[in-house]
């Protein structure tokens, strides 16, 4: 038997939860001495205490739990309900560190403001290229709806293109333009560069579209380095260095996917915006 203190320590809680558990009636002690009210715990009694803290973890209240308990809820039961939300809270870490790195971008845009470009800036003329495409729709052009739209098309676009027995030739390449429903909403295309000897179209059975992306007689381009989640303030300074010489933009900039490793760090992509 243990003091509550010990148990508490074993426990890795408080005393004060103890004696509030207590008073619950979720977990009462093994033995309360009559004469002096101290209450001793079983080691046994462990396993109540963990399933009331990771139910508790889980959000349910005190009370929930309680009447989880009286349910006796087995060990695979209580298991599953751990995983879940244990996944929930890892993606709602991953959508706050999205988040985060969206803020950071904002704030690196704002303290730019008022100065010239570093960044090696071009007006160039944008070559012809024939792509294999997947589209999908996003809710709007903020990094937070592009992201979670354009990763999977690449992924289902590689594994698609794999089985077609058809290889990339050249870097991925996605393209924007207005959704035809309008209302803010982008009509995303991850595009990767193909032979000249695949047909443009779309063949029977295949789930991918081939098609040409015709040339940019004028673009202003910019290399942004580093995770596209980031890529906000390289956006930013093209469209000063645009707008301080006086040209203009002519639609979306398409993204030209120069370096893809895992570590997305190290990413390198051209930006080339079409100037009317």
């Amino acid at each position: 038997m243990f003091t509550i203190g010990d148990f508490a320590r074993h426990g890795r809680v408080s005393a004060r939860m103890l004696r509030h558990y207590d008073a619950l009636g979720l977990l009462r002690p093994e033995h309360t001495d009559p004469f002096t009210g101290y209450r001793y715990y079983s080691a046994a009694q462990l396993a109540t205490l963990n399933r009331v803290i990771a139910l508790k973890d889980l959000g349910f209240t005190l009370q929930q739990v309680r009447q989880i308990l009286e349910e006796r809820v087995s060990t695979e039961e209580l298991r599953g309900m751990l995983k879940l939300r244990q996944a929930e809270l890892e993606e709602a870490m991953a959508a706050a560190a999205a988040r985060l790195a969206q803020v950071e971008a904002r704030l690196r845009s704002i303290e730019s403001e008022g100065h010239m470009p570093t960044q090696d800036i071009m007006i160039k003329g944008v070559p012809a290229v024939r792509v294999a495409v997947l589209s999908a729709v996003a809710a709007s052009y903020a990094p937070e709806h592009i992201g979670p739209v354009i990763s999977p098309l690449y992924d289902q676009l590689f594994i698609r293109l794999k089985a077609a027995g058809i290889t990339p030739v050249g870097p991925g390449i996605a393209y924007y333009e207005d959704a035809p429903d309008g209302d803010g909403a982008v009509l995303v295309h991850a595009g990767c560069t193909v032979s000249a000897g695949q047909e443009p179209g779309q063949e029977p059975g295949q789930d991918f579209e081939i098609v040409d992306l015709p040339a940019v007689g004028r673009a202003a381009t910019i290399v942004h380095r580093g995770p596209m989640d980031t890529v906000m303030p390289t956006e930013q300074t093209l469209a000063r260095w645009i707008d301080a010489g006086g040209h203009r933009s002519a639609g979306y900039a398409r993204e030209v996917y120069l370096e893809c490793l895992p570590d997305k760090e190290k990413w390198v992509t051209e930006l080339q915006v079409p100037l009317a």
